[in-house]
């Protein structure tokens, strides 16, 4: 995370993010949904206070929103400030994304392709968004699986959170498709 304006409130998004997906993990929908909510719009502000070359902080936008259940207004706002010309991995990320919470299946599937030239998760995201997209229930719960698995080994529950929230973005537009995996981690409480 780079010095700035900016560093504050993406500290406090990941914080606020962390809380809300234990909520969520625990059952509590509504405690849930309103970590989530706050968590996107501090990534927004980190992002209106200072716009970055990656577009991470739109990627937790995104997510933060699709996980808490209404990403339409952060879609439309993640829309209007990526640059079409913008070929990175995370540019491509968030335009998928953008893509899924619009229905636009196609869309989803050519900014996956995209993802690819990013990092193995990136690539592991891709494959999920690819399956999604073309509505093949094994191929999701095999990237699932495979998100999970990377998410474990790489300790990132030290920081807070309990599960990656690509996980548990992703489970929503599967859930809405009837595709959900429903995966398990060692690091979530059994119940």
């Amino acid at each position: 995370m780079a010095e700035g304006p900016h560093l504050s409130l993406l500290l406090e998004a990941i914080t606020i993010e962390g809380r809300g997906h234990r909520a969520l993990l625990d059952g509590d929908e509504v405690t849930a949904r309103a970590n989530l909510k706050d968590a996107s719009q501090r990534y927004r502000e980190s992002w209106e206070v200072a716009p970055p070359a990656s577009f991470g902080r739109l990627i937790g936008m995104l997510k933060a929103a699709v996980i808490a259940g209404d990403a339409s207004a952060e879609a439309a706002c993640a829309q209007a400030e990526i640059p079409r010309d913008a070929q990175s991995a995370p540019a491509s990320y968030a335009r998928a994304i953008v893509a899924l919470v619009q229905g636009h299946d196609a869309d989803a599937r050519s900014a996956a392709a995209g993802m690819r030239s990013g990092s193995p998760a990136f690539g592991r995201a891709a494959d999920a968004i690819t399956a999604l997209a073309d509505r093949d229930a094994d191929a999701y719960a095999d990237a699932v699986a495979a998100i999970v698995a990377d998410f474990e080994g790489r300790e990132q529950h030290l920081t807070g959170v309990p599960i990656a929230d690509t996980v548990l973005m992703l489970e929503r537009f599967a859930n809405a498709r009837g595709m959900a995996s429903r995966p398990v981690s060692a690091l979530v409480p059994v119940g």
